[in-house]
């Protein structure tokens, strides 16, 4: 057949790697069932321990991650996580506890749990936090359930709508709309920060309340919150804070300070949980004093030195299995334990410092459509000096070719040709000089070698690839290629 002679089919027939036990019990036939016993032989691969040991292992080189390399993806803050905080989730005490164990053999747990939130409303400034939510996007619905509930308890039900920036991540709209209610688009200004005079066009009695990330996806810090949330408390809104890019603030300002009632955090983003190919993730949320009462169940509370597990009946339900993710949470928890105080104030500041060295190193090269200072991301709108009309996704693709990862591209959608750059605060300054200098070499064969750009990348397991063909021709796996091929000829 010709799946034999692919370069990734290394099974041979009669080839084993395993060896089951003999037989301890006498033999049992299983009567009756049917058509559900197996008529063929299944399709496995066989293969030797050695070959299988291999395959997997040439397969794990092929992936890039932060341990390979740098990898500023903006909109995921890829950064560096301490091991020490994945050696302690393979603690047996931890990673082997159940959910119906008796509170009293649990207390360390609850503890962590309990403390993990005080900790997040000390860094937040809001008063009380549920770590239940699984993700951000998870988060930003128990959110705005939170928010609609609220709204509904006090019988003010026309309030439906709730204000996006067009700045905002695509979540934002979406979880709206999960949730049963409506969003409402207002344009940014031309500093790329929400447009007052437009932000009071749309304050009504229908506005649920805001939605906003500050420092925005522009990596702009919006300076007019405390007139924003006061426009939209007078209008009888709750402001909600997108925590998605908290690094940038981390430990010098806090989301509750600036008028926020509602915030979610991404603890795998910004309290340490290797996260990407969706999780594992958290979305703790956080409220005011008033808005307490309506967080979802299951609570962890405590009464002198007992922590015990409480439900309360204006909750809006429960969202999740038992406490959301305990481990993601207990990362988180460790990492702020081992940074304390002191240094998660140099988070913000750290984040800020690198976002802004690259800006200013690459604005004579890639077009910076917003002047002024960043926050922890810049925004180029593509390349300044480009007579062969190289696009972002080719620079993004030749960075492969240097051992670096894209930045996230196209996004904001407020410019044709995004380049979000995220450096993070963990990067050192070596490492940002080998980005810039591979960035500026790029540029430079944007001019002199614009072909090499559009068939980047080059050196990578697998290069340029058709898109339109990956998005209509969907193969998941080698026996779906080997159908492909197959009627291929």
């Amino acid at each position: 057949m010709m799946y034999n002679k692919l370069i990734f089919e290394i099974s041979q027939p009669g080839r084993v790697g395993y060896s089951l036990p003999k037989r301890q019990f006498t033999k049992y036939d299983i009567k009756d069932l049917g058509n559900h016993l197996r008529q063929t032989d299944a399709l496995l691969p066989e293969v030797s321990e050695l070959d299988c040991v291999r395959h997997f292992t040439n397969i794990s080189k092929k992936n890039f991650g932060v341990e390979n390399g740098f990898y500023p993806l903006g909109s995921c803050t890829m950064k560096y996580n301490p091991k020490i905080n994945e050696e302690l989730v393979k603690t047996m005490s931890f990673a082997k506890l159940h959910p119906y164990q008796p509170i009293s053999t649990v207390q360390g747990a609850l503890r962590a749990y309990y403390e993990l939130q005080n900790a997040l409303s000390e860094i937040s400034g809001l008063e009380e936090f549920s770590l239940n939510p699984f993700a951000g996007a998870h988060g930003e619905l128990v959110g705005l359930m939170v928010m609609k509930e609220y709204h509904m308890a006090r019988g003010d039900f026309k309030r439906t709508k709730v204000i996006v920036p067009d700045s905002a991540h695509g979540t934002n709209p979406a979880s709206i709309t999960v949730c049963g209610m409506e969003a409402v688009e207002i344009v940014s200004n031309d500093q790329g920060m929400v447009d007052i005079e437009a932000l009071k066009a749309v304050l009504n009695d229908e506005i649920a309340g805001m939605m906003l990330t500050n420092p925005n996806t522009l990596g702009i810090f919006e300076k007019d919150i405390v007139e924003i949330t006061k426009l939209v408390h007078e209008a009888g809104g709750l402001m909600y804070y997108d925590g998605a890019n908290l690094n940038a603030l981390l430990g010098k300002v806090r989301p509750g300070d600036m008028g926020f009632d509602i915030m979610h955090i991404n603890l795998h983003k910004t309290f340490s949980t290797p996260h990407g190919g969706g999780g594992p993730g958290s979305g703790p949320v956080g409220v005011k004093d008033f808005l307490i009462d309506y967080l979802p169940n299951p609570r962890v509370k405590k009464l002198e030195d007992y922590y015990y597990v409480a439900n309360v009946g204006d909750a809006i339900g429960q969202i999740s299995g038992y406490f959301g993710n305990f481990l993601v949470a207990l990362r988180a928890y460790s990492y702020i334990l081992n940074l304390g105080k002191e240094n998660l104030m140099q988070v913000g500041p750290l984040a800020t410092l690198n976002a802004n060295y690259v800006r200013q190193a690459l604005k004579n090269d890639y077009y910076l459509p917003i002047e002024g200072y960043c926050m922890h991301e810049v925004v180029f709108d593509g390349l300044k000096d480009n007579p062969h009309e190289i696009r972002t996704l080719d620079v993004a693709k030749r960075l492969l070719d240097y051992g670096m990862h894209a930045p996230t591209i196209y996004f904001p959608l407020l410019f044709h040709q995004s380049i979000m750059i995220e450096p993070t605060e963990t990067e050192s300054l070596q490492t940002i000089n080998d980005f810039i200098d591979v960035m500026k070499k790029i540029a430079k064969e944007a001019k002199e070698d614009p072909d090499t750009l559009r068939n980047a990348p080059l050196s990578t397991p697998i290069t340029r690839t058709d898109e339109v063909f990956a998005a209509k021709e969907m193969i998941f796996s080698y026996k779906d290629y080997l159908e492909y091929i197959n009627s291929k000829g």
